[in-house]
């Protein structure tokens, strides 16, 4: 089975038929489906309909899917269309704008934008940290702790001194930056904002 933190590689696998690499790329981005369908007030019954059928075209697409780490976004992009597609067949009227399908009322295009970007963003954080050595996640994981652990506590349980914290610190960001999963979710965001799609705000990995 592919590594869970290596997404390419749990993304060829789960193409080439392996039942346990697939049943990991569902688990690592069904909160995703859940996120949209609950924006969207979904009925729970409903929700699960769209998150079968989202699955079934991901399957149908993931050997399609360029970039990995895109499957995020293509995800929450094709719940939101299921999402519209069920209001509209069921009668219930959603003002949408027909250039690019966003829902028109804007408190509820706030709600619902605000936490898709959350999701989204959390999830390109988490593919990130994946893609970093495991004392390296646990050190940026630490200090993004509430409240973050002590320092002493830090250099005790990763064996590093007290003074090479910060430059350590400083160093992973650098790498998470660097990793495939900010680099995608960074350049869509910055895609989405030459694209007048301002509400796409960069990510803040300081």
């Amino acid at each position: 089975m592919a590594k869970a933190s290596d997404l390419p590689t749990l993304v060829r696998a789960s193409v080439d038929g392996d039942e346990e690499a697939w049943n990991e790329l569902v688990r690592r981005h069904a909160h995703l489906v859940m996120a949209v369908t609950r924006q969207y007030r979904i009925p729970p019954a409903d929700a699960q309909d769209i998150s079968q059928t989202v699955w079934l075209r991901l399957v149908e697409h993931l050997a399609d899917i360029r970039e990995p780490a895109a499957i995020s976004g293509w995800i929450i992009t094709t719940t939101k269309h299921e999402c519209l597609r069920l209001l509209r067949s069921g009668g219930r009227t959603v003002p949408v704008d027909p250039l690019n399908g966003r829902v028109l009322d804007q408190s509820a295009a706030d709600d619902v934008d605000g936490g898709l970007l959350d999701a989204e963003r959390h999830q390109a954080l988490r593919d990130g940290l994946a893609e970093l050595a495991p004392q390296q996640r646990e050190l940026l994981v630490l200090l993004a702790a509430d409240p973050p652990a002590p320092y002493a506590e830090i250099s005790r349980r990763l064996g590093i001194p007290i003074g090479s914290i910060g430059p350590t610190r400083s160093r992973i960001l650098e790498k998470l930056r660097a990793t495939n999963a900010i680099r995608t979710y960074l350049e869509a965001t910055r895609e989405a904002a030459a694209n007048g799609g301002g509400r796409h705000a960069l990510a803040e990995l300081e």
